[in-house]
């Protein structure tokens, strides 16, 4: 009989704790181990330990993933990975028509042949976005909240503080396969793999993570003072703001690259990273070309 291993991060989420974990148990009819991912220090050797038809659950949101993928890329995994979505945001699960506590569902198809982003010189794989601007803004100061509390973040109330009183926003160029424009007053430039982030941000609503010619889309939210933002804000959240023609342009390609005129904190997949001046976000086909 097969057997399942669990992989749970308890940072995944503010409901993220071993009780819930266990919920799992009633959706699936297999013995399950249950594993704290960050204890997995050689992928290689946790998998040559399995049998051909045991199987992985990860379990937790999005961030949880984000490490999965990187921590096992270059690994050719044989085995079934599932997830089960626990996490803050969900995203991933959302673009697939999942809701946070959905019977674990196969993902084996969704974390291969993903887009990379080279941040500081260092290069990661990321399965739902790269925020950059207000929202990077936001997981920056969500983690801060975090360190000190065990309350719930509400990015939300972040986000418009943020939009009122503490976030400026910066001049951007934006280079999309070989095409440079430029943009004032940018508060935030996103390039997406999928169509959510950042806990039901619809940023680029007609992005496909499996569209044929694997591309990315970048939106440039530009040219709007702190009012007008703050307006315009909330529509992101059902992909309406693509609208706004004049202050929101949406671009494709397959290699995309975004500088600040300062730096600013970036997130991939929920994990912050601080102080960037710019990223290069590349497309898995594009990759597989060079």
């Amino acid at each position: 009989m097969s057997k399942g291993y669990v992989l749970y991060n308890l940072k995944a989420g503010f409901e993220t704790n071993l009780e819930n974990i266990k919920l799992v148990e009633g959706k699936i009819n297999s013995e399950l181990e249950f594993l704290n991912i960050v204890s997995i220090e050689d992928y290689k050797e946790f998998f040559s330990k399995l049998e051909a038809d045991d199987f992985i659950i990860l379990c937790g949101g999005d961030g949880t993933i984000n490490r999965f993928v990187n921590e096992t890329e270059g690994i050719e995994i044989k085995n079934d990975i599932l997830y089960y979505p626990f996490g803050t945001g969900n995203d991933f699960a959302a673009d697939l028509g999942y809701k946070k506590g959905s019977k674990p569902f196969s993902i084996n198809e969704y974390i291969k042949d993903l887009p990379t982003v080279t941040v500081k010189d260092k290069t990661y794989r990321f399965i739902n976005g790269v925020g950059y601007g207000i929202d990077g803004y936001c997981c920056e100061v969500g983690d801060k909240i975090k360190e000190n509390s065990n309350k719930k973040v509400n990015y939300t109330s972040i986000a418009i503080k943020g939009l009122l009183f503490h976030y400026k926003p910066t001049n951007a160029t934006v280079t999309v396969d070989g095409k440079t424009n430029t943009y004032k007053k940018v508060w935030i430039a996103p390039t997406m793999h999928g169509r959510y982030y950042g806990g039901g941000m619809i940023p680029t609503p007609n992005q496909d993570r499996k569209n044929i010619n694997g591309t990315l889309s970048t939106m440039i939210f530009h040219s709007s003072g702190k009012l007008k933002t703050l307006m315009l804000f909330p529509s992101i959240f059902k992909g309406e703001h693509i609208k706004h023609t004049k202050l929101v342009e949406i671009l494709e390609g397959k290699e995309i690259t975004v500088e600040f005129d300062r730096p600013t904190a970036l997130q991939i997949d929920g994990e912050t990273i601080l102080d960037v001046i710019s990223y290069t976000a590349i497309s898995a086909k594009e990759t597989v070309k060079v």
